[in-house]
């Protein structure tokens, strides 16, 4: 039985979350990522899902920043500095 301790900073972000990780693991060959069992895929496969994800949001925010958008990138670390 697994636990899932991930929350996000932002509870109304889950399904748009939900929604990129599919575009993700879809984009990286994994066809029906949510409603695969995770515990038949190896590690490496569900780290790339999380680790691209992750790659894609820091290109997101360092594009962001590069545009002069602080705003948005600043406000979104305060959320996280605060709850976390």
């Amino acid at each position: 039985m697994s636990r899932n301790n991930n929350t996000p900073a932002v509870p109304t972000a889950s399904s748009a979350l939900n929604s990129f990780k599919m575009e993700v693991a879809n984009e990286l060959g994994i066809t029906n990522y949510d409603q695969i069992d995770k515990g038949q895929l190896s590690s490496r496969q569900n780290g790339y899902v999380g680790g691209n994800m992750t790659r894609k949001m820091v290109a997101f925010a360092e594009q962001a920043l590069a545009q002069g958008q602080t705003g948005s990138v600043n406000s979104a670390s305060q959320t996280v500095r605060q709850q976390g």
